[in-house]
């Protein structure tokens, strides 16, 4: 995964593929990722990262972004700051197969969620799964 780009472009522009308008039935959620798609990556919060992830669009370049995000927030969230659960929940959640293209970046989102000790049971179970499924320290 590339961790070093362009981040003020947006997913259409590093994927060099722009998606035609969506459909016109399609529900606010699809409507929502084709626009968050467009936008500059350094423009989008966390809860839209999550979104985008959630949904396996941009993988490649959200998840170093959100991996940092995560990384940062850690330590705060240990000391009892504000955490954000959704965008944890999008980066965990991610396949098996995500993790062993990126098994760096795996590594760095294990060093940054084994700090975490304030999350709730759902949040500690999908923890444990995704840490049960990437390289040990050797990564």
């Amino acid at each position: 995964m590339p961790e070093d780009f362009d981040r003020s472009n947006s997913l259409e522009e590093l994927e060099g593929l722009r998606w035609p308008a969506p459909p016109a039935d399609t529900t606010p959620m699809v409507r929502n990722v084709y626009e968050l798609r467009r936008r500059p990556v350094t423009t989008l919060e966390p809860h839209e990262l999550a979104r985008l992830i959630g949904q396996d669009v941009g993988l490649p370049w959200l998840l170093p972004v959100a991996v940092d995000i995560l990384r940062d927030t850690a330590p705060k969230q240990a000391e009892g700051g504000w955490f954000d659960d959704d965008l944890l929940y999008a980066v965990i959640t991610r396949k098996p197969e995500v993790w062993a293209t990126a098994p760096e970046l795996a590594h760095e989102l294990k060093e940054a969620v084994t700090v975490l000790t304030d999350v709730s049971r759902y949040v500690r179970q999908d923890i444990d799964a995704f840490l049960s499924v990437i390289p040990g320290d050797d990564a």
